[in-house]
């Protein structure tokens, strides 16, 4: 977002790439009783306990030993856009942002006070959509017109997730790069 680098200045360094994006996104206030409780995670991981390999049936049952293999893999998918859909990522509204993997910036309707927890659910959209759970204290809440800039830096987030944030900020670059060339 423009008005990121307008607040943030010129002379500043980040950790992370930054990029603009347009996805799924929905936050909630957290709870003080809530707050030792949280834990950023992928959502949809909750699949079929390990079932382990699939026997060996000889040579001329490979073909069922393949078909199995596929039906395990599509039950996997099955199981894991259930639970999408019971932890409310179907049909969340779509919103600018701009993130990075220490944190994320975007604009609300009503100022919400530094300090105060966030509790995101979002959908990175790459090849594999990536469902998540993070969690962000609001480092700024700048008002502008009518509108709020709101800053978050993630909290109890562990590096699996960062690195998921990471690698889709990486592929957004390449896209932006591969849409100004073409």
């Amino acid at each position: 977002m423009e008005m990121d680098r307008i607040i943030e200045g010129e002379g500043q360094r980040r950790e992370y790439s930054r990029v603009d994006a347009y996805m799924p996104f929905e936050y909630r206030i957290v709870a003080n009783e809530e707050k030792d409780h949280i834990q950023a995670r992928i959502s949809g991981d909750a699949a079929a306990p390990e079932l382990g390999s699939i026997p060996d049936m000889g040579n001329h049952d490979y073909i069922i030993g393949e078909w199995l293999k596929i039906l395990n893999l599509k039950l996997d998918t099955v199981i894991r856009l259930i639970t999408l859909q019971r932890e409310g990522f179907f049909g969340l509204p779509s919103k600018a942002v701009n993130i990075s993997g220490g944190g994320m910036s975007f604009l609300l309707p009503q100022a919400i006070a530094p300090g105060v927890i966030l509790e995101i659910k979002l959908m990175l959209t790459r090849n594999q959509p990536v469902a998540m759970c993070i969690y962000g204290e609001v480092t700024k809440s700048v008002r502008r017109d009518d509108i709020y800039y709101i800053a978050i830096r993630y909290v109890h987030m562990d590096v699996s997730i960062r690195d998921e944030i990471i690698r889709f900020v990486f592929e957004r670059e390449r896209e932006i790069i591969r849409e100004k060339r073409g």
